[in-house]
């Protein structure tokens, strides 16, 4: 468990402020959300469609990287190879399809790279420096517990599925039963316990907390701020 932690948040080869990462993310995902790709917003698009794979590798997680490229990669052909031989409802299937998955991957992936890429302490630093209420503080930061607690319940689960032999080729049905159940049975008592893990360790306390993580904005956040600004400037004019 400790080796996992440690891997998950290794150093970056850039380190980046967690409200530098949250602006980013309402920005990928608000803007690409629109679905307009007409005079400025074709190249303001493609802009948002590349940072969040710079944001991935830059966090030296490139395998997440490039397998989200090849995921985007097998979604745009699509429309290339599939959508040239179907007609009717099916054309209109794999159109919306390609159009959607576009349009919400890359927020997708910055969601991701937040949260793979930000600890519960850096999160809950960088909203008291915001002054952001504890009563949106809490559900946050057990949100940000919650998906990798829930991964590693998955593995755990599918591992233990391997050792009794429970796999897709013997046995598919079961293995979405024996998998599928114990993880949503998991689920629910994980939700619960970390909400009682947060209140537990005082972030209820009207008390003002301290906190060993040290957080700023250096000369990349400016600069990622400023970028994101002017997004939003051809965003809104253009």
């Amino acid at each position: 468990m400790i080796e996992e932690i440690v891997v998950r948040y290794k150093p970056s080869y850039i380190t980046i402020d967690p409200r530098t990462k949250i602006f980013l993310m309402v920005t990928v995902t608000s803007i690409m959300a629109t679905g307009s790709s007409h005079g400025a917003m074709f190249y303001l698009r493609h802009l948002l469609m590349v940072l969040p794979f710079i944001a991935l590798f830059i966090s030296k997680k490139g395998k997440a990287a490039i397998r989200f490229l090849i995921l985007y990669l097998i979604i745009f052909a699509l429309n290339f190879v599939v959508l040239p031989y179907t007609t009717g409802f099916l054309s209109f299937l794999v159109l919306a399809t390609v159009g959607i998955y576009t349009n919400i991957l890359p927020g997708f992936i910055m969601g991701y790279y937040l949260i793979s890429t930000t600890s519960v302490s850096e999160f809950i630093a960088a909203m008291e420096k915001l002054k952001v209420s504890y009563k949106i503080i809490i559900p946050f930061s057990v949100v940000f517990r919650f998906f990798p607690t829930v991964k590693e319940e998955y593995i755990s689960i599918q591992n233990a599925m391997k050792i009794k032999g429970v796999t897709i080729r013997k046995s598919p049905i079961e293995m979405i039963e024996y998998r599928l159940v114990p993880l949503l049975i998991s689920v629910t008592k994980i939700g619960e316990e970390l909400s009682a893990s947060a209140l537990t360790r005082g972030l209820g306390s009207p008390i003002k907390r301290t906190n060993i993580c040290k957080i700023g904005l250096k000369k990349i956040d400016y600069f990622l701020l400023l970028l994101a600004s002017l997004c939003w400037v051809v965003f809104i004019f253009f």
